[in-house]
């Protein structure tokens, strides 16, 4: 009962703190062990066995919650609307402000790329043929799934709604949620006769969100063996390898979560304390810290907006889930870095031009990005064009970074995560949706 007493934040914190403690211990300490029958075990070999699986388990259950959650709760939410008329000034906004913040995050890229030059020096030829290898397969993976812009937006339209249900955690949001704007639109032109449907989707909401609130209570379980794996099977060389690309990753998501993200969004625009938000938003970013992903984290990104920031379930509904598909601040950093990063490596000198074309190309390509592991890494070989590396040479940054880029992935979904709340948070203070009180209050969850 004293633990459960502790807010999550802090217990999700402790796990975190916890497991990075026993990864490196076992990492360093243990080194390896021989069983009864002669096989010896290295410290890697028994984090994946005996940690993988139960961290594994954790993001299961909070992608399980993903597709049910955005489904009902959209749809609940343009019920709450009353006006499907809301919707068209509500998505501009909402775009507008993802598509704004996006290009200010590649532009703090930009920035802590020149200013500590983590390319220079850096010898990429030195990337193994299996990293390579496992490059070149999820690069065809990623070609494979690009058809084009026409195709991109044709594949917004489900042909079939089960089988995009089916497929939802790992790349069909953007279906879900069109259905489920077109549903919830139905189900108000329905009238009376919509409303039988419309209390059974608004009841399966609010279960959703009490499930969201069981599951969140194994986070701090669940994030301390993946973070024990991480460090477990990595160590602390994944710092040391890329220890500068690190540094400028990490001070420029720093950077911006604190700048824009705090200051220009929530004190600037919108005239709330920056502290009281990110209390607010802690769970969503710890667990974005543990899992690396977006979409897993949207569960806890939705509970934390609407319990702790006032943020009204017709706006978080709507909002969030598209900020998780579409909403990419940390990509788009990481992308302005890593062409810095090829360009220093390779000795070229980049120009006023190639920084435009840096920006615009990492904004544009972080836009919904594949959801497929290390999305944000196989997408740079669009953005190291833009300083002139051929193929052959983009390959070999990729592979040079790709075991490493666990660490990195872990903090560019904390921003893109942070990002979607504050955005979520402005848009709904716009439409009359933000409860400043509760806003304001100490966080409940």
């Amino acid at each position: 009962m004293g633990w459960t007493k502790i807010t999550l934040w802090k217990r999700v914190v402790a796990g975190l703190l916890l497991g990075l403690l026993a990864g490196l211990a076992l990492r360093y300490g243990l080194g390896s062990v021989e069983t009864a029958d002669g096989v010896s075990w290295r410290a890697a070999d028994i984090a994946n066995t005996w940690l993988k699986p139960f961290g594994d388990g954790f993001v299961r259950l909070i992608k399980m919650l993903v597709v049910p959650l955005i489904f009902t709760t959209l749809v609940s939410g343009i019920l709450a609307m009353g006006d499907p008329g809301r919707l068209g000034g509500l998505g501009a906004k909402t775009i507008g402000m993802y598509l704004g913040t996006t290009f200010l995050a590649v532009s703090f890229g930009l920035i802590m790329g020149t200013l500590l030059q983590p390319g220079v020096g850096v010898d990429v030829g030195g990337a193994n043929s299996s990293s390579e290898s496992a490059v070149m397969q999820r690069l065809d993976t990623a070609a494979a799934a690009d058809t084009g812009i026409a195709g991109k937006i044709l594949a917004v339209i489900p042909e079939n709604i089960v089988i995009a249900m089916a497929d939802g955690a790992t790349g069909n949001v953007l279906q879900i949620i069109f259905f489920a704007i077109l549903f919830g639109v139905a189900c108000l032109m329905a009238g009376e006769k919509g409303k039988p449907v419309a209390t059974v989707i608004e009841s399966a909401a609010e279960a959703m969100l009490k499930m969201t609130v069981l599951i969140m209570e194994l986070a701090p379980i669940g994030v301390f063996f993946l973070m024990s794996w991480v460090m477990a099977t990595q160590g602390l060389g994944i710092l040391v390898s890329l220890g500068k690309l690190t540094i400028a990753l990490y001070a420029a998501c720093f950077l911006h979560i604190i700048i824009v993200q705090g200051v220009i969004i929530v004190r600037g625009l919108l005239g709330l304390p920056m502290a009281r938000f990110f209390s607010g938003v802690r769970d969503a970013q710890s667990v974005a810290f543990s899992t690396a992903s977006s979409a897993g984290t949207l569960p806890v990104t939705i509970a934390n907006v609407t319990e702790n920031l006032g943020v009204k379930k017709s706006v978080a509904a709507s909002v969030l889930p598209v900020g998780a598909t579409i909403n990419m601040d940390g990509t788009a950093i990481y992308l302005g870095i890593v062409a810095l990063f090829g360009a220093q490596a390779a000795g070229i000198d980049v120009t006023p031009g190639m920084y435009i074309g840096i920006a615009l190309a990492a904004t544009l390509t972080s836009i919904g990005a594949a959801a497929i592991p290390s999305a944000g890494l196989l997408l740079a070989a669009a953005v190291l064009s833009q300083v002139g590396l051929d193929a052959t040479q983009s390959l070999a940054v990729i592979a040079f970074i790709f075991p490493f880029d666990r660490l990195l992935d872990m903090m560019r979904t904390v921003v893109n995560v942070t990002g979607d709340a504050a955005v979520a948070s402005a848009v709904a203070k716009w439409e009359g949706e933000l409860d400043e009180d509760v806003f304001r209050k100490k966080a409940t969850l």
